[in-house]
């Protein structure tokens, strides 16, 4: 059996006739950008996560840049989020000219460690950015207790988190800012690159919509420094379409999670779901002993899987000077030599879950036979 490690066309072809209807109508309007689209699929997503305002933007990374910015940070200050992330996060607080300071993580989320949060706190701290990392929401409350006890800003970095909850609240409503990628993997995912910021503080709104169109809040008016961020209507049109689906296929992933919990050996560290949680899926990630072996197991016998991520930020060669100086990470280090990310999508069959979970069986007991 081949299991592939995602199947963008498969869900494609469920939505392909409403998908190409609209992307007709954009290229028969030719309003190409900050159109129509842009405009409904910003109301729909802040009504969708629960805020104000929500701000398309070209991609995930450029929302982190935005907000940060819209935020005030700038050269000399300091950012506190985690390593065990995809680049991007730290990318969006070098741009702003900040230096991100790391803490560890959660052995059990794989999110931010809040008890380390206020160990790092100074007069340089602007922003605390926790990722809500796989689909799991980081634990917010304490956050948000140290950002209103030290006069300090929260922008969440949902971009794995579409639809998560903590506390009955969805992600990107938790904070003063929340951050989103349509990048085409993501449980909401466009054609190509798309990004979303929420909040429902007009201020910040107000400066992120100039800070991605140049800085402008008219043609040839410009506020800001800014970029080039403009969601596109094309992609706007495809995720209008998928937008009213999403919550079904986060069901599916969920349902495909619970699959997994109960087919995947005792010997195998699955994902958990924190009682204030509700998870989503976008990775499901496994801890194994021998990953690497696993790994090339699974490939020989016709399952995709990916690492998320094997190599912690602060660890990478080329982002020395972008971060303070510290001690090391230790959870975060442990975990990144062990992760595993098995196939999850929603239109992934029972019948391939019940094949992964086999094969991860076979090869742990063939570990435990050698031990």
């Amino acid at each position: 059996m081949k299991v592939p490690f995602v199947d963008l066309k498969t869900q494609y072809l469920g939505v392909r006739d409403e998908v190409l209807a609209e992307i007709g109508k954009a290229l028969d309007s030719m309003q190409l950008y900050l159109g129509p689209n842009v405009q409904a699929l910003e109301d729909e997503f802040a009504r969708y996560c629960g805020t104000e305002f929500a701000i398309g933007v070209g991609s995930g990374t450029e929302a982190l840049h935005i907000s940060l910015l819209a935020c005030g940070v700038g050269s000399g200050d300091e950012v506190i989020t985690v390593a065990n992330t995809f680049i991007a996060t730290a990318e969006a607080i070098a741009l702003t000219g900040a230096r991100a300071v790391f803490v560890d993580i959660d052995a059990q989320t794989y999110n931010m460690d809040t008890s380390q949060i206020e160990s790092r706190l100074n007069s340089k701290t602007r922003v605390i950015l926790p990722v809500h990392l796989y689909g799991h929401p980081a634990e917010m409350n304490p956050i948000g207790e140290l950002a209103r006890k030290y006069g300090i800003k929260i922008v969440e970095d949902a971009c794995q988190a579409h639809g998560a909850e903590y506390l009955g609240k969805r992600t990107g409503s938790l904070s003063d800012v929340g951050c989103f990628s349509f990048y085409f993997t993501k449980n909401l995912g466009a054609y190509g690159e798309a990004g979303m910021i929420v909040t429902s503080d007009p201020a910040i709104a107000s400066k992120c919509k100039m800070l991605r169109d140049h800085g402008q809040s008219v043609k040839y008016h410009h506020h800001y420094l800014g970029v080039n961020s403009r969601l596109d209507e094309i992609q706007a049109a495809v995720l209008k379409v998928k937008l009213p689906r999403l919550d079904a296929w986060n069901s599916k992933r969920r349902s495909l999670a619970q699959a997994y919990e109960a087919g995947l050996p005792s010997s195998v560290i699955k994902p958990v779901e924190m009682p204030w949680a509700k998870h989503v899926y976008h990775l499901y990630v496994i801890r194994v002993r021998k990953r690497d072996q696993l790994r090339s197991w699974l490939e020989e016998n016709g399952v995709a899987t990916g690492m998320h991520y094997p190599i912690p930020i602060h660890l990478q060669d080329g982002w020395r000077g972008y971060y303070d100086y510290q001690r090391s990470l230790p959870i975060t280090e442990e975990v990144t030599k062990q992760i595993l990310s098995l196939p999850m999508y929603p239109e992934l069959s029972s019948e391939q879950v019940v094949y992964v979970c086999e094969l991860v069986r076979e090869f742990e007991a063939g570990i435990s036979a050698q031990c």
